[in-house]
């Protein structure tokens, strides 16, 4: 895990040598000092010569200088540093999870995404300029100091070391239980955020219930377990910093008692024993900084082993060694054999064989759960067959590149989902390089325009999230319009006209019919009224494909599509 951390170092080692070395020299310098102010008492006061102090001070005035330069280096560079690997972090990350199938989706929640994005990667900043660092730095301040003490007075040196074990112990313990409680917090953090995600974003549902109260109580729980998991955390802090503190004060204590006494019988100097009470000090702060790291460590890790448990999920869906682009299709579609199951369970299609021509509509209508938009899901390969084939031109779908495959394929679903921007930007999602003219085209194609029309900003309306603002039919229509404007060879139309009134709905129906010409049509309808013109009507049932045919075949045969139209019809008088 450490490796794949620093593996992220490399884009910036000018940045990482330059911060790492002002830290180096800053920690150095830090060591002069009580030097300079040894020989200061213990030479220069005894011989009273102003000139000399003073030229002395000047000295360390250009030094104090050049040290708050560095100061800022480490500060601005450093930080940058630990910023540009979190955004290198979280960009992979955004990559990852975007490369995932549907399935991953199926059993992954919004919020706990976010949470990987944003709350998991906050530390890992921190901990990427600090942790390397600060460790390096301790050490070397460390060992540094301690040398220096025992060139002044060994005796003394090894009495102050001896607490230094028993507090390095304390460190090692708290830092094992920062960590446990830091990967708790980010999970009630998910947890967290997912559940706010829910209650924000069917805010609408919740009202319509009137259950404010309910989420209200929901919220209160799981905002407790969250300050529970923080208490726990700040607990463990409180008592790692204050008994670091009381070690640190013990060796500071230790170090001027016995100082006291190797003064008094004359075996160190007023000036060294000034000398080595700042050495202790400086002795006594990488401990501070161990401890700081400690506490930083532990959050910056857990998040990153977060971030690697999310990246050892491979893509299920991926191309293939010789996945190839293909330019143009014609649209002849080939199920062979072909079987399907979510996650293992319960064969959803079986043996589902099924030929579609280039240009033909076909129509697949049945009871809910048959199967129907599955058939259809698996042609863009949203999930992949785990028997059989599919082909499009006679080329197997997971020989295309995925980018090649979907961008010959349309797709209209019932649920649409709209982006939190302009008319124009949704629209234009469809062909991101589109003008102004294609999208006024592809509007009026899916009869937009009057609505577009009467908005006081036209194309520029916000739709608000999830296209709040509109009406379940603007909504749709919208939706068709980008297919429209993509201009795709295969078109899958899922319940694409459900949430239209019939005026609307026998509209856009003409424009769809319009669009369908000369490209392969799947449709996926309830209201079989919407469907009578297809070339070929599929019945889709449990039991796999029991009947095609016309719409006037299919009625003629007296079987599951007739008494379908039939109980519909009825429903409808």
């Amino acid at each position: 895990m450490i490796r794949r951390f620093f593996s992220y170092y490399r884009p910036y080692k000018k940045l990482f040598i330059l911060d790492f070395s002002c830290a180096v020299l800053l920690a150095l310098l830090e060591l002069v000092f009580p030097m300079a102010v040894n020989q200061v008492i213990d030479r220069l006061l005894p011989g009273k010569d102003w000139s000399i102090i003073m030229l002395a001070t000047a000295g360390l005035l250009l030094f104090y200088i050049i040290n708050t330069l560095m100061h800022y280096v480490v500060t601005y560079w450093g930080h940058m540093l630990g910023i540009n690997i979190e955004t290198d972090i979280r960009q992979e990350l955004f990559e990852h999870i975007e490369r995932q199938s549907f399935h991953f989706f199926d059993n992954n929640k919004t919020g706990h995404m976010m949470s990987r994005l944003t709350t998991d990667l906050f530390d890992i900043g921190e901990t990427a300029h600090h942790g390397p660092e600060e460790i390096f730095i301790a050490i070397m301040s460390l060992l540094g100091a301690f040398f220096l003490m025992l060139t002044i007075n060994w005796k003394l040196a090894c009495i102050t070391f001896v607490l230094v074990p028993i507090l390095g112990s304390f460190i090692i313990m708290f830092n094992i239980k920062m960590t446990r409680a830091s990967d708790q917090i980010y999970q009630d953090i998910a947890v967290f955020n997912a559940n706010v995600e829910n209650a924000v974003g069917g805010i609408r549902v919740v009202q319509a219930f009137s259950n404010e109260d309910y989420e209200k109580k929901r919220f209160r729980e799981n905002n407790k377990l969250y300050r529970k998991a923080k208490l726990f955390s700040y607990k463990i802090m409180a008592t790692s910093v204050t008994t670091n503190y009381f070690f640190m004060r013990l060796i500071t204590l230790f170090t001027l008692i016995s100082g006291a006494w190797f003064v008094i019988h004359g075996e160190l100097s007023s000036g060294q024993f000034v000398a080595f009470l700042l050495l202790s000090n400086i002795f006594v702060q990488p401990i501070q900084n161990f401890n700081a790291v400690i506490e930083l460590y532990p959050k910056g890790i857990a998040g990153f082993k977060r971030f690697l448990q999310l990246k050892s999920l491979a893509p299920e869906i991926v191309n293939s060694e010789q996945a190839i682009t293909v330019p143009s299709i014609e649209g002849r579609i080939n199920y062979t054999n072909v079987s399907f199951g979510y996650e293992g369970k319960k064969q959803v299609l079986n043996h589902i064989n099924l030929h579609i021509h280039s240009g033909e509509t076909v129509a697949f209508v049945g009871p809910t759960g048959a199967g129907k938009t599955t058939l259809c899901s698996l042609l863009p390969r949203f999930y992949d067959v785990t028997e059989g084939k599919i082909t499009i031109d006679d080329i197997d779908i997971r020989d295309f590149k995925l980018s090649s495959l979907r961008s010959h394929i349309g797709l209209v679903q019932q649920d649409v989902f709209l982006f939190s921007g302009t008319l124009r930007e949704n629209v234009a999602y469809g062909k991101l390089d589109a003008t102004d003219e294609e999208i006024w085209h592809v509007i009026r194609l899916a009869r937009l325009e009057k609505t577009v029309l009467n908005m006081p900003d036209g194309l520029d309306t916000v739709v608000g999230e999830r296209g709040v603002k509109l009406s379940g039919g603007q909504k749709q229509r919208l939706s068709i319009a980008r297919m429209f404007l993509k201009d795709p060879s295969i078109v899958i139309l899922d319940e694409a006209t459900s949430a239209l009134d019939t005026e609307t709905e026998a509209a856009i129906q003409q424009s769809l019919e319009q669009l369908a010409k000369e490209r392969t049509t799947l449709i996926i309808a309830h209201r079989l009224a919407t469907i009578k013109n297809a070339d070929r009507i599929i019945v889709v049932t449990e039991h796999g494909i029991t009947e095609q045919g016309t719409h006037e075949q299919l009625l003629k045969r007296d079987g599951v599509y007739s008494r379908l139209y039939e109980s519909q019809f009825t429903m409808n008088m």
